[in-house]
């Protein structure tokens, strides 16, 4: 089958454009592009580049983006009605929720409406992806066997993540199509609106450092500075979801997929306090959901200031999520053996790849 269709669900997201980007251009591919705003304006369009997407450098192939409601089964039913040629789903959407068990009913539904919409229709449907992270192995819940191998044991419910992937191990059992599971650390990529954009935490918290002229302080706990932490950049990341939804070794696994290098907050914070061109002081335990909270109308004399991309205060962090990483004071690490020996073996340098997203972060006027 030559003709293959990517029907990628979070287009939106840091995962979900970055995904695109590299279906773009590595070219074979037709791209839709499902979220619950859709294109740009926030309307099904064809042939439009999603915005998150095109901030990361999206070219070539057009996307056809649907905008639909995922937890409404009807509207998503009715939405996807047309997509008989989908080949591989790529499924990168996610719905923040309170608390663990509240997460969910919400994400394991979507992922079943899609798959129900999409199953009975598409003929050709080869691979279903599923974009997961280290909850699999607790890593939210506290210090974890480290590092985290694949076929770790489980550990008690309640875990989306988990939930995700038994639904597709049943469904597969009686289907011609294969699935496979992403698990990736800290995801890095350049994008807006994502409640789980580390680079962007650090990016918009440096240049307001230096916009104060204060100097840089590691705002987590002291244990996190120190302990041994990794990130996946979200090109790498697209780069290994579309190896495993295309090779043989991916039919029916789950894959760490990592930099490849490992590093502590303490030795990498100089190298970012020196792009931004500050100074480092001592860390300093604080929340900053709380600091940060005021320092949307400095944020408005800053995009009015530097000419940068009007983009509202609560888009372009989650404080939230910076606290979360931040107090990891464990190492969170995980083994990537497992692709290296299914054929996986690219890799990518965490100093440089902040540098790269700081960059490009600037260069697209989102940060001074």
């Amino acid at each position: 089958m030559n003709k293959q269709t990517a029907l990628v669900v979070g287009a939106r997201g840091v995962i979900g454009g970055n995904l695109i980007t590299h279906l773009q251009n590595t070219g074979g591919w037709e791209i839709i592009g499902l979220s619950r705003r859709g294109g740009v304006g926030g309307t099904a369009a064809t042939g439009d580049t999603d915005d998150i997407a095109g901030i990361a450098g999206t070219a070539g192939t057009a996307v056809t983006h649907i905008a639909v409601d995922l937890l409404d089964r009807d509207a998503t039913t009715a939405a996807l009605a047309g997509l008989e040629s989908v080949t591989h789903i790529f499924y990168a959407a996610y719905q923040d929720r309170a608390t663990w068990s509240e997460l969910v009913p919400p994400n394991l539904a979507m992922l079943t409406n899609v798959v129900d919409a999409i199953e009975p229709i598409a003929n050709d449907l080869v691979h279903i992806s599923l974009m997961q992270g280290y909850k699999v192995y607790g890593a939210h819940l506290g210090p974890f066997k480290t590092p985290a191998r694949e076929d770790d044991p489980p550990h008690m419910p309640p875990e989306f993540n988990v939930d995700q992937q038994q639904f597709l191990e049943h469904r597969q059992a009686e289907a011609s199509w294969t699935w496979s599971a992403l698990r990736p650390s800290v995801v890095a990529g350049v994008g807006l609106g994502n409640p789980m954009n580390l680079t962007m935490v650090i990016a918009v918290y440096a240049s307001v450092c230096r916009e104060l002229g204060i100097p840089f302080r590691f705002p987590g706990k002291p244990g996190a500075y120190t302990s041994l932490i990794e990130m996946t950049d979200a090109d790498l990341l697209a780069k290994a979801t579309v190896w495993a939804a295309t090779n043989p070794a991916g039919a029916n696994q789950a894959y760490n997929i990592t930099n490849g290098d490992v590093f502590r907050w303490e030795s990498m914070w100089a190298t970012i306090a020196k792009f931004f061109e500050l100074e480092v002081a001592p860390p300093l335990p604080m929340s900053l959901a709380d600091v940060m909270a005021d320092k949307g109308p400095l944020w408005n004399t800053m995009v009015q200031k530097y000419d940068l991309l009007r983009t509202p205060y609560s888009d372009v962090s989650s404080w939230a999520f910076g606290d979360f990483v931040f107090g990891w004071d464990y190492d969170v690490i995980a083994d990537t053996s497992k692709a290296r020996r299914a054929g996986f073996h690219e890799y990518v340098e965490t100093e440089a790849m902040f540098a790269d997203i700081f960059t490009a972060l600037r260069t697209a006027r989102i940060i001074p």
